[in-house]
């Protein structure tokens, strides 16, 4: 334990039951997992098996204006360290979400972030400018990155493009705005500087590397829609150096995405500047992993004698040839 201490010197150590709860982008959190994007839909279809209530906020499959059928199965395949998925936005379209969908999000006493996803700037707008006068939406992100759809929704790969579409969306809501970065930027750091400028309150980093699968038997795809989005634990150093780039540069919340299974993965992701973190693929295998990252958080804080999960963030300690 003091070993442990002493790599936190500089943060303010306590004793008593450490607090989980944070400040993200105006939204009070009682605790800084959230279910990422995706994976649990938009948890009316899940919510038999998994405990919604307990994340911090939940965070919507990406939501389009019109309905989407995606892409051709299969969707999802298995690799070595994560997950491959090539699902192509596939929702019920915005009606549905709000006639269908959000009554029962209301119900989960959480902040609910709906993710939107469009091929134009008036698609976001409109989703936008709908979503922030519903009834139980507390932030909206914008998912400009998606890898598994024909055109990559790629606002986020040109800044000067990201930063109009921010702009634009802000114009029409008064919601917090999460935008969610690519992992394969040339720049992240000005990709999100251009997004906190035009108006995000919080990023989200990272979203799926792009990637693909062989059958060598078939000589096929393993996806249905040939290419995809790699998720899992072969993505978390990835996100790791991004969040770290990242949160260095911009004065507003990080939430760090990509390949958290354990605690020890989302104090990673704290100890480099994230503010909370998003779950996903490991919820596919393990229906509790967010309540053991949670428990494990809480156990890790009191080992160290440390208040908050706050005091965690951006408390990394580098080496001293790199600090000089």
């Amino acid at each position: 334990m003091r070993e442990q201490t002493a790599r936190l010197s500089h943060v303010e150590v306590h004793a008593g039951s450490p607090d989980l709860s944070v400040e993200l982008a105006g939204l009070r959190l009682a605790n800084p997992v959230l279910c990422a994007a995706g994976p649990l839909g938009h948890g009316r279809e899940v919510a038999q098996v998994y405990d919604l209530s307990a994340f911090g906020a939940f965070v919507t499959k990406s939501i389009t204006l019109e309905p989407r059928e995606g892409n051709p199965r299969p969707h999802l395949v298995r690799t070595e360290a994560g997950w491959l998925n090539s699902v192509g936005l596939r929702n019920p379209g915005l009606a549905a979400f709000l006639s269908k969908d959000l009554p029962f999000l209301r119900t989960l006493g959480i902040p609910v972030v709906a993710s939107v996803a469009g091929h134009s700037v008036e698609e976001f707008r409109t989703l936008a400018a709908w979503l922030g006068e519903a009834e139980g939406v507390a932030a909206l992100e914008l998912n400009v990155s998606c890898p598994n759809v024909t055109d990559g929704l790629l606002f986020g790969a040109d800044p000067a493009r990201l930063a109009a579409l921010v702009a634009a969306v802000r114009e029409v809501t008064d919601l917090p705005l999460f935008v969610k970065l690519a992992p394969d930027l040339l720049d992240p750091v000005r990709a999100a500087r251009a997004a906190v400028k035009a108006g995000a309150d919080a990023l989200t980093v990272t979203n799926t590397l792009p990637g693909m699968a062989v059958d060598v038997h078939t000589r096929r795809p393993k996806l249905g829609g040939v290419t995809g989005g790699l998720s899992g634990p072969a993505i978390r150093p990835v996100a790791v150096r991004l969040v770290w780039e990242v949160a260095r540069a911009v004065p507003v919340p990080v939430v760090g995405v990509g390949g958290v299974t354990s605690w020890e993965d989302a104090a990673e992701f704290f100890l480099v500047g994230a503010r909370a973190v998003g779950m996903g693929s490991a919820l596919l295998e393990n229906p509790r992993a967010h309540l053991e990252v949670i428990a494990g958080l809480r156990d890790y804080l009191k080992t160290l004698g440390v208040a908050s999960v706050c005091d965690l963030v951006g408390a990394l300690e580098l080496p001293e040839e790199r600090e000089a």
